[in-house]
């Protein structure tokens, strides 16, 4: 079989060796969110059926076991770090005005930008109460330090208003601080048990898991429509923002592509033909290639992090984890 052949990693490969511990954890959250103030049951309603695959609930569970035997307490912590990715997910949806969140209507736009708000401040304030009930200071540290980089990060986007002075340094900081801070706090707060040694190669290896699972998903913006992502192809350019591709493709490109750039940029809702003709230009000059190679890139430091964990199926797990990342189709 060729490489091309070889099928994708798929996530119930990833999550094999703790799958029976994942209902838990979904059963952990359900619990944690519950109230008798009706307005928050029906959007924990809808927004538990809104809920992805626990991809950061499961590196938890895998640092948890690729350290040691495997803990009680790492199914709070799952949901703790699950509680704080939906808050984002309700607060980034509502600042971008989004109106679907894998093929389902948000928060925001299925009751209101206030209700999305508040209810973020919700689930961050039920992940923080948990993380206090534990009784460790280890992970309330951890998850303390990533809810400030996200907020942080959270600014960044909203003042990257001139792309041409938008560089991939720039693009480092706000990706680390959106997405891997959260995906490398998943690990270290799995391993809160193990020594200084491991957690910390756990955390720098989901910094590099997280920047390559953001950096895929960018470029999936400008491969995938919307039967496959749950949400319109080209969305990042419709909002304006500046991700690895084009940022890589910008000094490759002629002065009239350049103008196409700029006028989409400055138009307040770019048509289908505008986003079209960016994406082909991005094709073109080579901004797709490149930030592939970024991903890979990340990818041969995450598996390098690896070699610090003893051997065990929990390892070999979260390796394949960098595969399930970088070769995935939505």
């Amino acid at each position: 079989m060729t490489q091309s052949q070889v099928a994708p990693v798929t996530l119930s490969v990833v999550q094999a060796p703790i799958a029976a511990r994942l209902p838990a954890v979904q059963a952990h959250l359900r619990h944690v969110v519950e109230a008798d103030f009706k307005l928050i049951v029906d959007v924990n309603s809808h927004l538990l059926r809104m809920q992805g695959k626990m991809f950061r609930p499961t590196l938890v569970l895998l640092a948890d076991a690729a350290v040691g035997e495997p803990t009680e307490r790492a199914i709070p912590l799952a949901a703790a770090v699950e509680l704080v990715h939906l808050a984002t997910l309700v607060h980034d949806d509502s600042v971008d005005h989004s109106v679907l969140r894998r093929g389902m209507p948000t928060i925001n736009s299925l009751f209101s930008h206030q209700v999305s708000v508040i209810m973020g401040d919700y689930l961050f304030s039920r992940a923080m109460i948990e993380l206090v009930r534990i009784g460790d200071m280890h992970p309330l540290h951890v998850m303390s330090r990533v809810t400030n980089d996200m907020t942080v990060g959270e600014m960044r986007q909203l003042l990257a208003h001139d792309y041409l002075k938008f560089t991939e340094e720039d693009y480092d900081l706000l990706i680390k601080a959106k997405t891997a801070s959260l995906i490398a706090g998943a690990c270290e707060v799995g391993a809160y048990h193990a020594e200084p040694r491991l957690r910390d190669a756990l955390g720098r290896f989901g910094e590099a898991l997280g920047m390559a699972f953001q950096i895929v998903d960018d470029l999936l913006d400008y491969t995938e429509d919307t039967s496959v992502t749950g949400k319109p192809s080209g969305l990042d350019l419709r909002e304006h923002k500046m991700t690895l591709p084009l940022i890589a493709a910008l000094p490759e490109m002629s002065e009239a592509e350049r103008q196409a750039v700029t006028r989409l940029m400055q138009t307040p809702e770019p048509s289908e033909g505008q986003i079209a003709e960016v994406v082909a230009s991005v094709t073109r000059t080579g901004g797709l290639e490149y930030a592939r190679d970024r991903a890979q890139r990340l990818s041969l430091q995450a598996e390098r992090e690896l070699e610090e964990l003893p051997a065990t199926p929990a390892r070999e797990a979260l390796r394949a984890s960098i595969s399930y990342v970088v070769e995935r189709r939505r």
